[in-house]
């Protein structure tokens, strides 16, 4: 009988839960939210397990300032913006990328920033905006992408910073006690730039259970399997199930790009505030790069659409079936808030996989 096979885990969680009370779970990655709805993941573990989604979907911790900030820019003449597929959609206070695209401006959707690049200088005559958001998975493309702007002088492409760092946001949700949080189902692919001692002080100083897992099946259980006896036993630990492709001190080429292009700022995460440190700013060599500066953008104010919860949502704090506009007023084909546009959104997950509404 091998251990590692599906139905062995979710048995061996069930005896784990014997002996605890509820275990209340985050897991912190979009992409672990939507994979454990679609493999079914969740739908098998006992109800002693209390999964909530966290601040891990890029889009969805975006400050509302931001997507205004991103629009204002894109009704510019000579301007084209630049991004990835999931902020088209995201409502701001007066429309989205989308509804500005069809009124004539200029947005492009890219896979990589490296299409922007190449765009800025196959366009001279336009100012290319890449507006760049994400966590430490992300930004190392950027910090490329700048430093090659650099080289090759460029003076027509800039980034509209909206990187955010993971820790010290976690580091803000577990001092909480609307959280109430047992432990951490921690990013996979973060933690291949980060590595799995990025999180050592969630354990060490907060006292919190702690798993590093990919993306699959047996993944995420046997990640779900290490919380529970973590807390069952009362001795939280900081586990990788991910050795893989996650090593303890992560990435160094990948950490050295970005320490050299970039540095820790405060940052406005949506309905969290500012949190020190959990921005990655440009270094002041590099800060001619930073749309924000050029074109004197102010991207620091926070409005959430009137009745929308995704902030609660990304803290874990309520699910979307507690938002009295999820699966009526807000539905992927209309989103009112960005958890439901992103492909990595909880309420998109839910909606899609979930049978909340």
């Amino acid at each position: 009988m091998k251990t590692s096979d599906p139905k062995n885990l979710v048995e061996a969680i069930i005896r784990a839960c014997e002996s605890v009370e509820s275990v209340r779970l985050m897991e912190v990655c979009g992409t672990h939210t939507v994979s454990l709805f679609r493999s079914g993941v969740r739908s098998v573990l006992p109800p002693q397990v209390r999964l909530v989604s966290g601040p891990g979907c890029p889009v969805c911790v975006t400050s509302q300032g931001y997507i205004d900030a991103v629009l204002e820019m894109s009704t510019r003449p000579g301007v084209t913006i630049c991004t990835y597929g999931d902020m088209v959609r995201v409502p701001g206070n007066r429309g989205s990328l989308e509804s500005h695209r069809a009124r004539g401006a200029r947005v492009e959707v890219c896979y990589s920033i490296q299409e922007a690049l190449r765009r800025a200088e196959t366009h001279p005559g336009e100012e290319v905006v890449f507006a760049a958001v994400g966590f430490e998975t992300t930004a190392p493309a950027a910090a490329l992408a700048v430093l090659e702007a650099d080289r090759m002088g460029l003076k027509n492409f800039t980034i509209l910073n909206g990187h955010k760092r993971v820790m010290p946001a976690l580091r803000a949700l577990v001092g909480r006690d609307d959280t109430a949080l047992d432990g951490f189902l921690l990013p996979g692919h973060v933690s291949v730039i980060l590595g799995s001692e990025a999180y050592r002080d969630l354990v060490d100083r907060h006292g919190k259970a702690c798993v590093v897992a990919g993306f699959e099946v047996e993944q995420l259980l046997l990640a779900v399997l290490g919380l529970v006896n973590q807390v069952a036993v009362g001795t939280p630990r900081l586990e990788n199930v991910y050795g893989v492709a996650v090593r303890a001190g992560g990435n160094p080429q990948a950490l050295a790009c970005l320490d050299r292009v970039f540095e820790p700022v405060d940052a406005v995460w949506r309905a969290m505030g500012t949190i020190p440190e959990s921005g990655l700013g440009l270094r002041g060599r590099y800060e001619r790069f930073d749309a924000a500066k050029r074109f004197d953008l102010a991207t620091e104010d926070d409005t959430q659409p009137p009745g929308c919860r995704c902030g609660e949502v990304i803290q874990g704090v309520a699910e979307p079936r507690d938002c009295t506009l999820f699966g009526e007023a807000c539905t992927f084909e209309h989103p009112v808030g960005p958890c439901m546009v992103s492909s990595e959104g909880t309420c998109a997950a839910w909606y899609r996989y979930g049978g909340g509404h």
